[in-house]
């Protein structure tokens, strides 16, 4: 593990007093050969690598090489203009060579700062969004504010609330993780409220239940958009009051906890289709940290390898340049867990080199996953933008549709019966993007043979979600 040094690196061939003077000289290492530049972020870790454009050896194939070994430090260019062809993700800022000492000092000072926040939050990355989730954390951990992640599934929603808990006020007490999405909404209940003997059906003794088990701590309800309307009723009150009541019980009980929910999903098309309550959304969501997939958050990606590697097999592989472009440029509609997939992938079918363009390949092909970059209509939602797409391209089927059918009637030997148009479906019959939706439905859940949960997981949603779309389209 390479010791951190919470300093800058700084590639140049003359000095410039600003920088030192700016942060102290003890904390700036200057180095002037490449070789010298490669070998100390063999050794060290650190925060800021600095590169002066006029040094006559400098050039961006050496930048790439520093990053492929160090991706999690700050590269930045002293540079006469902003011109270059680095990737975006890989350089974090660019000076001009008379940049004045106090703005270069604030520069450095709010780096640290965040870098200093990200590393005790167990963060890895340095992406525009993490750090600005990690400024929000340091501003609203510390209060007792209901507080309300948006990311997409495996994006690390789990990971902010614990640190949000682990820098509160109730650090020392239980911190408790429930995803609603995953149990039935009698169980969820049960789970959250308890229930009293003989409430239901096995229930055989009292059981208090996580509001109360986590008195004095914190709850994270995951995927809180999947919880019934019913359900979020009790929900408020609890918010509001602390107050509850067991599943079958009458005693009203009281508990101290804060309150974090996450979802996967833009809430306000939920409030539209009245399956999430308004005023619920507003109590959870007063602070809303918003938590990019790394389809964003490019710069995340090479830091999440290497620190996965670290965790597995205790050393940080080779990757590439070719290899590192393609993981780059991958979607990852997994995100973070299917990042940490694909490392315990490589650690055991990669041997001890270098991970190579193959490598990487193999791994999407086995992903099965052909990327769509859906085209997002501004007064859209995402949900919506995807089922008009599939609208059109059930469109462009009709069409093709209707070609092969006027194809096959004019070479029919004459004598035989002509095929009317109406004897073949038309997909310009469908009128709406509901229409889309039900029919969607409808064929998944004949493809599972009737399995709502295998139905629900096809489709990308809830079952509690399905339920209320089956109950809205009247499908038995």
């Amino acid at each position: 593990m390479k010791r951190v040094v919470q300093s800058i690196l700084f590639f140049a061939e003359k000095d410039y007093p600003f920088i030192h003077s700016s942060i102290g000289s003890g904390r700036v290492r200057m180095v002037g050969e490449p070789s010298e530049l490669i070998e100390a972020v063999k050794h060290d870790r650190f925060s800021v690598i600095l590169f002066d454009t006029v040094h006559p050896r400098f050039s961006e194939s050496l930048v790439m090489r520093v990053y492929r070994r160090t991706p999690l430090a700050e590269f930045w260019l002293l540079a006469h203009d902003k011109h270059h062809t680095l990737p975006e993700y890989m350089i974090d800022n660019i000076f001009s060579y008379n940049i004045r000492k106090a703005e270069f000092e604030t520069r450095i000072k709010a780096v640290l700062r965040i870098k200093a926040f990200l590393e005790e939050y167990h963060m890895v990355g340095k992406s525009a969004n993490l750090k600005q989730v990690a400024e929000m954390i340091s501003q609203v951990a510390p209060t007792d504010i209901s507080t309300l992640i948006i990311g997409p599934s495996g994006s690390g929603k789990e990971l902010v609330a614990r640190a949000l808990h682990r820098h509160s006020t109730r650090k020392d007490k239980p911190f408790i993780a429930v995803n609603c999405g995953a149990l039935a909404e009698g169980l969820l209940e049960s789970e959250l409220f308890g229930h009293e003997r003989g409430a239901f059906t096995g229930a055989i003794g009292k059981r208090e239940g996580i509001f109360k088990r986590a008195d004095g701590g914190t709850v994270f309800l995951d995927e809180i958009g999947e919880t019934s309307p019913a359900l979020q009723v009790k929900l408020l009150r609890v918010l509001e009051e602390g107050n509850f009541n067991r599943v079958g019980g009458s005693e009203l009980i009281h508990a101290d906890i804060r309150v974090l929910a996450a979802t996967n999903r833009e809430l306000t098309e939920a409030i539209a289709e009245k399956e999430f309550r308004e005023d619920l959304y507003y109590r959870l969501g007063a602070i809303r940290i918003n938590l990019a997939g790394l389809v964003e958050r490019k710069a995340d990606i090479i830091p999440l390898i290497n620190h996965f590697f670290r965790e597995q097999t205790g050393t940080v592989r080779g990757i590439s340049e070719r290899a590192t472009e393609m993981l780059i440029g991958y979607g990852w509609p997994g995100n973070v867990r299917q990042l940490r997939n694909f490392v315990s992938h490589m650690a055991v079918t990669a041997g001890e080199g270098e991970i190579s363009e193959s490598h990487v390949t193999q791994f999407i092909e086995e992903q099965g996953y052909v990327e769509r970059h859906l085209p997002v209509v501004t007064d859209k939602t995402p949900q919506q933008a995807e089922f008009q797409l599939i609208y059109r391209a059930l469109l462009s089927l009709g069409q093709e549709v209707r070609m092969m059918r006027d194809l096959i009637i004019e070479n029919l030997p004459s004598g035989r019966e002509a095929v009317e148009p109406h004897d073949i479906t038309d997909p310009y019959r469908m009128e709406s993007i509901e229409e889309v939706e039900e029919q969607l439905i409808k064929q998944t859940l004949e493809s599972v043979g009737g399995n709502r949960r295998q139905a629900a997981g096809r489709l990308g949603i809830g079952e509690r979600t399905l339920y209320r779309k089956l109950k809205k389209y009247d499908i038995d």
